[in-house]
């Protein structure tokens, strides 16, 4: 699969070789992703801490990448690693649908760069992946990356009561939905949306990240 790339990231698959710095960021923003994420599954090894571990993630998602049923992005910005945007749970068929679920470094977070990757994830999906819906789905809680939704005014589909565990809690999230359709009218509209920034966001910082895919 080739790299995709924008105006400030480059995003490809990750492979074992990326272990150093995918396990720093995530070690260093352990604890301000934790609140949106599932907890770990127990006695199961920590990619993050043991790059066997690291390795069986990478392999799995290359076959899942090679059966069309997940597309995984690591993001680079400045040459360094910063998060993921994930297509996953691929439902062919007459569905032809996924989700799409990201996390970025706490560090670079208000900077809009998950709004600009999305854009090139989104457009993955759905002129090369062959999709004709995606969705995101993001806890009414999590301010920042609700204003990632409403910055590329992705369509709310409402609210899923209980619809998933995060860090130990059934928690209810906001389904933002995007069709091809709405990706071929929009997506012009949605690109002069996305206009890089060259500071943070005021106001505190929250983990922007969505829940419908883990880090897995």
């Amino acid at each position: 699969m080739s790299r995709l790339r924008t105006k400030r990231l480059e995003l490809r698959p990750l492979t074992t070789s990326d272990f150093a710095e995918w396990a720093e960021v995530r070690q260093r923003c352990r604890d301000w992703l934790a609140k949106w994420e599932p907890r770990p599954l127990e006695n199961v090894p920590d990619p993050s801490s043991e790059l066997q571990a690291f390795a069986t993630r990478c392999r799995v998602r290359e076959r899942e990448r090679s059966l069309g049923t997940a597309f995984d992005f690591g993001l680079w910005h400045e040459g360094r690693f910063c998060g993921e945007i994930n297509i996953s749970h691929v439902a062919r068929g007459a569905f032809q649908s996924a989700h799409v679920g990201y996390w970025i470094d706490e560090r670079l977070a208000g900077r809009g760069l998950i709004a600009e990757g999305l854009l090139a994830v989104f457009g993955f999906a759905f002129e090369r992946a062959g999709l004709h819906r995606v969705q995101v789905s993001i806890m009414p809680r999590n301010a920042a990356s609700l204003r990632v939704a409403e910055k590329l005014g992705l369509r709310s589909e409402g609210i899923a009561q209980g619809y998933i565990q995060i860090d130990g809690d059934w928690e209810d999230h906001i389904r933002f939905g995007l069709t091809v359709e709405e990706w071929h009218a929009r997506r012009d509209e949605m690109a002069a949306r996305v206009q890089p920034v060259g500071s943070r966001e005021g106001g505190r910082r929250t983990a922007q990240r969505s829940s419908s895919d883990s880090h897995r």
